[in-house]
């Protein structure tokens, strides 16, 4: 057999993150996260060159189905929600790889057949095979997915070898503190903590990465990164959408869980971090759990560090969109919030005395996330606000979706023979710089648990610190039922509760 034949992804194999011979298994394989994202994500790192020269894509679901008819769904995907189009090439290599197991998610003997295929598998390619187990599935079956991996012996493979397990598991990751930590002993009852990989797909997105070359590959930047110069960060993550067909899983969630305590939480931890003493995986997250532990306990109740609302009818897009209590699936008693927003405090020497400021909700003015640091006006001003001087505080804002990039607002003079100055604004984005077809956040986190690549990942500690901040406002929240629940029109910024927090430090929500 030819080298090209035994081993299909030889030819343009990326040398600079190379992954050892590997076996994807997706749990929910039937799932929209697989369709959407991982498949196209997988034949994206084909397209590329960066899957090894042995690769296979195993498919594990309640449905019984043969290989083809899978292969037949990964291509539709593919075509459908891939950011390249399907190449017939790339697919002939990647189809006859492409490979399912059918079983419920807690039958023992479902296991020993996945592990019977991997051994088959093994046996073609003629070496150990790694696997990464990717458990893309409801939380309800979390634990008996993790449970049977352990008692089939398909969690200790090869541990004490290169080719040992991974898991990579969604969020959320549990409802609250409690939660999380039984979920944690679960996991590491049968895994080692170097082989689980807790997955938040923001942190794959380019200008979150760029947020730490922006910070420790400039000089112009570190210094000024200090309580001396930032009056407040802004941390927002809006969506446009409302709750859509996803009323049963939001009613359990809401916006505190569903978006601050994971996404916009990481979003913090890399924006204030310290400086860690190298690139590798466990110096980034150890400095991230120091911020997340100098976070002050939060002020609950009026007056307090929080905020929370629900959206009411408006317009978005032109068109009357219904309130949160009128989407299908909603009680019309619900205390669910669709916004919610914190006034952090840290108690450490860079940023003593600095708000954050952390903001998310559905059915906002539009779609976005950023983060805006704003600086501190210059001292002793020789331009005095007036008709003539229109200043702006000097912002520094990363847009993180849906145009990545960053932005910084300057006053500058307006041209003409009276001195006149207005903010501007200085942009730059990744689709202008670097074109627009750039990799999708899952490419780079799946490739990364490949290569065993942590960095990008929540470590266990992280998340049982992150929901050990929200439990408390959680537990407030449900005892106080729908008392205080603000409400916002769709189509705003979000509810006057969450501009009074900021109005009483002299501060204003930025309109991205």
């Amino acid at each position: 057999m030819a080298d090209h034949e035994r081993h299909p992804f030889l030819h343009g194999l990326s040398k600079h993150r190379g992954s050892p011979p590997t076996v994807v298994v997706i749990f929910g394989a039937s799932g929209d996260l697989t369709a959407r994202k991982l498949i196209p994500a997988i034949y994206n790192l084909a397209a590329d060159g960066l899957l090894p020269a042995d690769f296979y894509l195993v498919g594990f679901g309640r449905k019984s189905i043969p290989d083809a008819e899978f292969q037949a769904v990964a291509r539709d995907a593919i075509r459908e929600f891939s950011r390249r189009e399907l190449s017939d090439d790339i697919w002939s290599r990647l189809a006859p790889r492409t490979l399912y197991v059918s079983g419920g998610y807690d039958e023992r003997p479902a296991y020993d057949r996945l592990a019977a295929r991997l051994a088959a598998l093994e046996k073609e390619s003629g070496q150990e095979l790694q696997v990464l187990f990717y458990i893309s599935t409801p939380p309800s079956v979390f634990a008996p997915i993790i449970q049977n991996l352990g008692a089939s012996g398909l969690a200790a493979r090869y541990l004490r070898r290169p080719h040992q397990s991974k898991v990579i598991i969604e969020k959320p990751f549990g409802r609250d503190l409690a939660s999380a930590r039984d979920l944690n002993r679960e996991l590491t009852t049968v895994f080692t903590e170097p082989q689980i990989f807790r997955i938040d797909h923001y942190l794959g997105k380019e200008t979150v990465q760029d947020l730490l070359v922006q910070r420790f590959a400039n000089a112009i930047f570190e210094p000024l990164w200090n309580r001396n110069f930032i009056d407040h960060v802004q941390i927002t993550v809006a969506e446009e959408v409302g709750v859509g067909s996803r009323a049963g899983y939001y009613e359990q969630s809401g916006c505190l869980r569903d978006m601050i305590q994971n996404h916009t939480m990481q979003l913090l931890a890399l924006t204030a971090m310290e400086p860690p003493v190298s690139l590798d995986a466990e110096s980034i997250r150890d400095e991230k759990v120091k911020l997340l532990n100098a976070i002050q306990p939060l002020r609950l109740g009026p007056g307090g560090d929080t905020a929370r609302a629900q959206y009411t009818e408006g317009l978005v897009g032109g068109g009357l969109v219904p309130g949160y209590l009128q989407e299908a699936g909603i009680a019309s008693g619900s205390s669910t919030e669709t916004y919610a927003a914190l006034r952090l405090s840290i108690n450490n020497w860079r940023w003593a005395g600095v708000p954050f400021y952390l903001r998310s909700g559905k059915r906002l003015a539009h779609r976005v996330t950023e983060i805006a640091l704003r600086f501190k006006r210059a001292p002793g001003n020789i331009f005095p606000e007036s008709d003539r001087f229109n200043l702006a505080a000097n912002t520094l804002a990363f847009q993180i979706q849906p145009d990545e990039g960053l932005s910084m607002v300057l006053n500058a003079k307006i041209p003409g023979l009276e001195t006149r100055t207005q903010p501007v604004q200085m942009n730059f984005r990744y689709a202008t710089t670097f074109g627009s077809n750039t990799p999708e956040a899952y490419e780079r986190l799946v490739l990364d648990a490949m290569i065993g690549d942590g960095t990008l990942f929540i470590r266990g500690d992280e998340t049982e610190r992150s929901w050990q901040l929200v439990t408390p406002i959680l537990e407030f929240w449900k005892e106080q039922g729908r008392a205080g629940l603000d409400i916002y029109a769709a189509g705003s910024w979000g509810p006057a509760s969450s501009a009074s927090q900021l109005a009483a430090n002299g501060h204003s929500w930025r309109e991205p």
